[in-house]
Formats: structure tokens, C-alpha cells, sequence
């Protein structure tokens, strides 16, 4: 009677919960698109958290790590910023200096620039060199593209994605990139440091 009784109340319980939703996955990347030369040529417009509006070239002359991530991302995107506090602690007071970290979002209706905002002083970001930045639809599909990140939206609002960091010298040419987290880092703060040795005259067009 107990074992029956049991039986019906878990059978009851299972009915009044809604089955789980799509749970957050982190996507195998893309090859790059690196044929298509410098991301400069994109000529996207990114809006930062304090509402200005710039040119993704700016950051020409300057090496830069790249990625993309959204605001309510659950831990893959926490993690990517993680990822890059360490390559930029890994890297010589001089490369820290020039190098600056670019995030794009991948949901820039929902990313306003006050979420974007609050995402840089709750994660201590230097906002002289951490530009956590949103464009339109459009261009996030093209830095995608060429950055070899996938990212699929779900119907929860939840996006799976890929989580790498891609450099740009100071043409904005990619050079390096870790894919996924947790991976040895060794190399791309090499190749960052390699470019933040390079005469700042060598920036192609």
C-alpha cells in the first residue's frame, strides 16, 4: 500500500513540474575565416557601456584579444572573462599596457549599455582597456564568422556558443586564438607579446 501510495505521488509530482528546459552548451568553434585579412574591414560600429559610439578600427595599432559573449550567459562567458584576466596578468607590464580586450555581444538587444556597463565593475574590468561592446545583428553574424565562433539562440534566451579568444596585431589581423576553456595559454601570450613588440608604423591598411 506504501510502495503504491509512493508510486502515485511521484507520478503526481513529475506531472505539476514542466519539463527542463534546453540546458546551456558551449559549441565546438569554426575554422576562422582568416583569408579575409584584417576584421577591420568589417567596419562595425560598437556602442560601449558609456553610450559612445566607435568604429571597430579604433582599436587599430594596438593588439587586441577578441571574443564574443552575452550578459546573462550562466558560466561559459564568466569563465571566458576569467580566461582573459589571465592571459593579461601572464603578460609583461609593457604588453599589458598596449593590449586592449574587446567583448562583442551576442545579444545586443538585451545587452543595453548599462547591463554592459554593470558587467565591467562587477567583474573589476579596467575600462581604459576592456571594452565590453554591443553592434547590430548583422555584424555580430560577420565577426562570427570570421572569428570561427558558433552560437545558436534558444527559446529560453539562453545562447550556446563558442567560448575563443582570438588576437589581432595592430592591423587587426588575426594571429592567435585559444579555443575553449581551460586550454593552455602559453602560446597566444607569446604571440600578444610578439605584437607588442612590433613598431606601431607596421599596422597594415
Amino acid at each position: 500500500m506504501k510502495t503504491a501510495l509512493l508510486a502515485l505521488l511521484v507520478s503526481l509530482s513529475s506531472l505539476a513540474s514542466p519539463p527542463p528546459g534546453p540546458s546551456h552548451e558551449t559549441l565546438p568553434a569554426a575554422a576562422p575565416a582568416t583569408e579575409s585579412g584584417s576584421l577591420y574591414q568589417l567596419q562595425a560600429r560598437l556602442e560601449g557601456s558609456d553610450g559612445k559610439v566607435l568604429a571597430l578600427d579604433a582599436f587599430r595599432g594596438q593588439p587586441v584579444l577578441i571574443s564574443l559573449f552575452y550578459g546573462r550567459c550562466p558560466a561559459a562567458c564568466p569563465m571566458l572573462i576569467a580566461q582573459l584576466k589571465r592571459i593579461e596578468k601572464a603578460l609583461s607590464p609593457e604588453a599589458r599596457a598596449q593590449t586592449h580586450v574587446v567583448l562583442v555581444s551576442l545579444d545586443p538587444q538585451q545587452d543595453t549599455r548599462e547591463i554592459l556597463a554593470g558587467l565591467t565593475k562587477a567583474h573589476r574590468l579596467d575600462a581604459s582597456r576592456w571594452h565590453l561592446v554591443r553592434t547590430d545583428e548583422g555584424k555580430v553574424q560577420e565577426l562570427a564568422a570570421v572569428l570561427g565562433v558558433r552560437y545558436r539562440k534558444l527559446a529560453s534566451g539562453m545562447i550556446n556558443h563558442s567560448t575563443v579568444v582570438t588576437l589581432l596585431d595592430r592591423g587587426g589581423n588575426p594571429v592567435a586564438r585559444v579555443d575553449g576553456l581551460n586550454q593552455p595559454l602559453e602560446d597566444i601570450v607569446a604571440a600578444t607579446e610578439a605584437v607588442a613588440k612590433q613598431p606601431v608604423k607596421s599596422a597594415r591598411r
